[in-house]
């Protein structure tokens, strides 16, 4: 009976892509190469349709030799590059005059009719129970191919007696990648094989981009229901028919390939691990290219994801699309976007997305103020063809007079984009940022308080009347009342905020779908008022009003924080261990 509704999970998710573009047939899997990890088919069909001279020039040079040739070619730079560099930059082989290119993405803009040509050519092909081993008969429920290049696997599993979690342990335990004492496995290998493995039943999805046998992480891929994990009921179906009727959709698992999908490499640039989109992730960078299409430069958005989000890749993924995004006229919509945070890996990482997404260098400014003022190189960055600019919350003021001055003179057109994160106010531009501040935020920072990008950019914009050319996205995990009323999405926007037209965020990750998911833990549980603290400190003896010298309470509680026994054992143990470790060496024993 679960083999049954298995096999009927499977034939209807697959019948669903069949009709919408995919290509599927019973018994497809016999044509599987396990030894290659390809289906030639499709590798043959694909070239010969786009690339005619190319297979013509392998024919004459390698006869009957032609298609093997091509596969060992193509299976060893795999094996070298990775399927993901392969699909985006081709191959090389010998008595070719140009790369063989394996796949065809869609541009920026449709204005070339042969690369959109070769677009609608991509072969995309679900194949069932594929026998990938070359060790035994292990099948796996689904694999999906591009143009004969393994991109996706996938488990499913029916709610009725199995669960998702059957489906993890499945990759887990029975689709290791390196079997001891033999040799890997070409599709389930990092990064040399399929790019992400889905774990899927009736209710719930999960991925992974590398298969690591109990070590495996995999990352949860639902949608949120309410406001928590899991996907909302579906009358229409089940669950997770999102991931086959989205996700899966031809542009849309094109567009995944050929723009979301990110290596990760370590200091020597060697890949570590590849960086696929969260659903929320997904849907909000589609969110907003769809909206600022429609509205045009000029609006304001306000993205309101927890922590444990992924904030940062979001917010690369968002400047790159961003950066190239053109309307329904093949116009080119903003000349430069600005990115504003003091998170310091986000420099990095944005330069190693556009750079693997586009193989471009030069196409971001990071204002570090490195041989020259930051406001001179702010001035040339944006003057420049920077692509995106990169600055800190200290020269956001600066960057932001300098946006609006170029796009009231020139008519430049900029997208702005806010992190929250938060920097104490010291050093040289806190003159220039407390200015901007309103009296209740300045007591809070002489308090030992900071401000975040959040404030600098609301008190900017208070004042501030509608800007035609700049587009701003502010990215925050607990928006201000400010904040929402100046960023978020209004019911309708031709009327100011009112009872019956409270704006909200343009899109929402909850904190409590963070929780969980197990990306942050919930502090929550371990909360206790300043109240009950001190009844259960005093022995039940009731909390008073009553207002003392302020020197004096100090001492008093700062006392009780040194004597507490809890802060003397973590004393002790610094002590101990530090006796135990580096004196006791040198004693002798003594």
């Amino acid at each position: 009976m679960t083999l049954h509704r298995e096999i009927a999970f499977e034939e209807e998710l697959c019948e669903h892509l069949a009709a919408h573009g995919w290509r599927y047939a019973e018994g497809d899997a016999a044509q599987y190469d396990r030894a290659r990890a390809l289906y030639p088919a499709d590798v043959i069909a694909w070239v010969q349709a786009t690339q005619p001279q190319a297979w013509e020039a392998l024919v004459k040079n390698h006869g009957d030799r032609a298609a093997d040739t091509l596969f060992d070619r193509l299976r060893a730079q795999m094996d070298q590059r990775g399927t993901l560099d392969v699909l985006r930059n081709g191959i090389e082989l010998v008595g070719l005059k140009a790369k063989l290119t394996l796949g065809q993405f869609k541009p920026a803009f449709g204005l070339n009719a042969d690369i959109l040509a070769r677009y609608e050519a991509n072969r995309l092909r679900v194949v069932r129970q594929v026998r990938y081993s070359r060790h035994n008969e292990n099948a796996i429920d689904l694999v999906l191919f591009l143009n004969g290049i393994p991109v996706a696997t996938a488990e499913l599993k029916t709610d009725f007696t199995q669960r998702v979690e059957d489906a993890i342990d499945q990759y887990r335990f029975d689709r290791v990648p390196n079997p001891k004492g033999q040799a890997p496995e070409p599709l389930l290998s990092f990064p040399s094989g399929a790019l992400v493995h889905f774990a899927v039943s009736n209710s719930e999805a999960f991925m992974t981009t590398r298969l690591a046998g109990p070590a495996t992480t995999f990352l949860p891929f639902n949608k949120g229901d309410g406001g928590g994990k899991g996907n909302p009921l579906n009358p229409h179906g089940h669950r997770t028919a999102y991931l086959w009727e989205e996700v899966w959709g031809r542009d849309s698992w094109l567009e995944i390939i050929g723009r979301y999908l990110v290596t990760v490499r370590d200091e020597k640039k060697q890949p570590v691990g590849m960086l696929f989109p969260r659903y929320h992730q997904l849907d909000v960078t589609r969110n907003l290219q769809a909206a600022v299409v429609t509205d045009g430069p000029g609006t304001k958005y306000l993205v309101q994801h927890s922590a444990g989000s992924g904030k940062t890749n979001s917010i690369a993924w968002t400047a790159h699309f961003l950066a190239e995004l053109h309307d329904a006229e093949h116009r080119k919509l903003f000349h430069t976007v600005v990115v504003v945070s003091d998170r310091k890996v986000i420099d990095g990482q944005l330069q190693d997305a556009i750079f693997d997404m586009q193989r471009k260098t030069g196409v971001v400014a990071v204002i570090k103020g490195e041989g020259k003022p930051k406001s001179e190189q702010l001035a040339e960055a944006l003057q420049g063809d920077k692509k995106i600019v990169v600055c800190t919350i200290q020269t956001f003021p600066f960057a932001l007079a300098a946006v609006r001055e170029l796009a009231a003179t020139e008519g430049k057109r900029f997208a702005v984009l806010a992190d929250e994160a938060h920097s104490s106010q010291t050093g040289e531009a806190a003159a220039k940022l407390k200015e901007l501040l309103s009296a209740e935020e300045l007591a809070a920072l002489q308090d030992g308080g900071e401000v975040s990008t959040e404030d600098l950019l609301a008190a900017q914009m208070a004042a501030r009347a509608d800007e035609q050319n700049i587009t701003f996205v502010a990215f925050t995990a607990t928006p201000k009342n400010k904040t929402l009323e100046l960023f978020g999405t209004r019911p309708d926007s031709t009327r100011k905020p009112a009872p019956d037209n409270v704006p909200v965020p343009f899109h929402v990750y909850s904190m409590r779908q963070a929780i969980e998911e197990g990306f942050i833990l919930d502090v929550l549980q371990n909360y206790m008022s300043y109240k009950a603290a001190f009844n259960l400190a005093h022995g039940g003896a009731a909390f008073d009003e009553k207002e003392v010298e302020r020197s004096a309470a100090m001492r008093g509680i700062m006392g009780w924080v040194r004597l507490h026994p809890y802060n003397i054992a973590q004393k002790v143990q610094v002590i101990v261990e530090h006796f135990r470790t580096t004196v006791s060496l040198l004693l002798g024993g003594k």
